[in-house]
């Protein structure tokens, strides 16, 4: 890392670092002995300081530029031990180089869920993670409250601590915000600022500032999750009737498209009776082919008026009989097809006399209407003088 040209002998004359591991945070000077020469050059570079720690005690802080450590530039040294005696000779002392560059892209997360209550959903949990940035704005106070006497303090060693303070101020404030569950992802900016500012005043007292604090997502519990998209699903199901149909329509024709599920005829019939259905729902909610208004719903039917009690049957015919007048004698009664048996016998003719219950008299048969059609089968007699 360090790069040392030794011009007097054992004695150090050039003191600098460049570091090519973008990660460290601070580097100690090492030498044998820790021998510093009394003019020697100490070159800091832009995004370091350098602190000099004298017999334990820290002695100063060198911002970025070149510096030759002589006692009229180094006031604060001047005071200390051995000081006064004009750096003349080798003086042990420690340099360490601290980086002051923005180490950005470092991840954080809630490693549990955090809860809170939610005004929609009620008790809910939630996790979330980002990345953040952090930079090194007070080396002196870094180095007394963070890295001790570390000869190589890398951002491995304070990430993890970092990380524990993001997370108990996330948590809090998430918890604390008010803010939906729903709405915390149009709000994670504001959000941001407000952790980012909680956890800034816990890093101030380790001399390090956090230049960046990004919140990528806020997530629900995989259950929570599940539950959420279908109550998603039912909302824009809208009519439950019609998202039954469409369902049943989709699982048949899913089931027509198995291979082992009866075939090209059970898919035929399946994707026939899933679009049917679908165009069933959707009839009368499209419109026109060029996006025409919507037509009309078709009104249910009105529910039809009771029908009318049926007239009763006719009461039955009352069936004749018939009484007969022959050479003075009255024979009977007689049913109408026992007459027609007798009409066939010839012993009843168009010139008998007959007589019924209800009837004017005697009369012939002919002339009677009801036994007028028994006779229609035979010819009637010839007319006198034929």
């Amino acid at each position: 890392m360090g790069i040392f040209d030794f011009l007097s002998g054992q004695f150090i004359d050039v003191i600098h670092w460049t570091d090519d591991t973008r990660d460290t945070l601070v580097w100690r000077f090492e030498r044998e002995g820790h021998e510093i020469k009394y003019g020697a050059k100490l070159t800091v570079r832009e995004s370091q300081a350098a602190v000099f720690i004298h017999e334990g005690q820290l002695a100063d802080v060198f911002t970025p530029g070149l510096y030759m450590l002589e006692t009229n530039n180094m006031p604060i040294m001047t005071s200390l031990q051995h000081w006064d005696h004009g750096f003349k000779s080798p003086f042990k002392s420690e340099i360490y180089f601290i980086s002051t560059q923005r180490f950005g892209n470092l991840k954080w997360g809630t490693k549990n869920p955090v809860m809170l209550r939610d005004p929609e959903f009620g008790p809910t949990r939630i996790r979330a993670f980002g990345t953040y940035a952090i930079r090194v704005t007070d080396p002196a106070r870094f180095m007394a409250e963070i890295v001790g006497t570390d000869g190589e303090f890398t951002l491995d060693e304070i990430r993890f601590q970092i990380r524990n303070i993001i997370v108990q101020e996330a948590s809090r404030v998430m918890a604390s915000s008010g803010i939906p569950v729903l709405d915390m992802a149009a709000n994670t900016a504001d959000m941001g600022k407000l952790i980012a500012t909680e956890v800034s005043k816990v890093l101030t007292d380790y001399g390090v500032m956090m230049p960046e604090f990004y919140i990528e997502n806020i997530s629900l519990p995989p259950a929570v999750e599940a539950a959420l998209d279908k109550r998603t699903s039912m909302g824009l199901a809208g009519d439950l009737g019609k998202f039954t149909q469409y369902s049943a329509a989709e699982a048949m024709t899913a089931a027509a498209q198995n291979p082992n599920g009866g075939g090209g005829m059970g898919a035929g019939l399946g994707m026939g009776m899933g679009m049917a259905m679908a165009n069933n729902m959707m009839g009368g909610a499209q419109g026109g082919p060029w996006g025409a208004a919507p037509q009309a719903q078709p009104q249910a039917p009105a529910p039809a008026a009771p029908a009318a009690a049926a007239p009763p049957p006719p009461p039955p015919v009352e069936e004749h009989v018939w009484h007969i007048a022959t050479d003075g004698e009255v024979t009977g009664p007689y049913s109408k097809a026992r007459l027609g048996r007798m009409v066939a016998e010839g012993s009843f003719a168009r010139d008998t006399h007959v007589w019924t219950a209800g009837q004017d008299g005697w009369k012939k048969a002919e002339d009677v209407t009801e036994l007028a059609r028994l006779f229609t089968i035979l010819p009637p007699p010839p007319p006198p003088g034929v």
